[in-house]
């Protein structure tokens, strides 16, 4: 409660709209780092840019080489091969676009979807080992704000991600 009186105390300092967003930029990257680094001890022998890869996919099905490789910060034939090792380890496959012929369209499996279904289920426990120590409506608080702040980010036409509970956003790991 007390972090709550001094948040509220800032605010009274600054305009709301400032205020908040500096508190958003200070408060995420320390919970992305901590999700990360669990998300990745799952990662079951891929390296990071395949594990990234292998999210985003997941996050935007039917996702082109080009929109993985921007992603990623790579260039296609980088991220070519970052590809062709997940489709070897039959994590995810490549089909011609329905869109595009010219273009292929990359799609996880089920042994991908399980990799990052058991990614998740295993950080979501952590993260509950955290919020364990918090008073109750601190929790509440939260999860009000993340509500808040999904219906500010969400892209317009994407499933609300808690519509499905194990589902993994490239933005949790990046």
């Amino acid at each position: 409660m007390q972090r709550l009186q001094a948040a509220t105390k800032r605010i009274a300092e600054n305009s709301p709209t400032e205020q908040c967003a500096a508190e958003v930029l200070d408060v995420l990257p320390p919970v992305f780092w901590f999700v990360r680094r669990h998300m990745r001890a799952y990662r079951e022998g891929l390296s990071l840019p395949q594990f990234r890869s292998l999210v985003r996919i997941n996050r935007q099905p039917s996702a082109s080489l080009s929109s993985v490789a921007e992603h990623l910060g790579a260039s296609l034939p980088t991220t070519s091969r970052i590809v062709a090792g997940l489709v070897d380890k039959g994590l995810i496959t490549r089909e011609g676009s329905r869109h595009d012929r010219r273009q292929l369209s990359l799609m996880i499996t089920p042994r991908g979807k399980a990799m990052l279904n058991k990614a998740t289920r295993a950080t979501r426990r952590r993260l509950e080992q955290e919020f364990l120590t918090m008073p109750t409506e601190d929790c509440v608080t939260i999860s009000k704000a993340m509500d808040i702040l999904r219906a500010v980010f969400n892209p317009v036409g994407e499933p609300r991600a808690n519509a499905e509970p194990n589902r993994v956003t490239d933005e949790s790991i990046d």
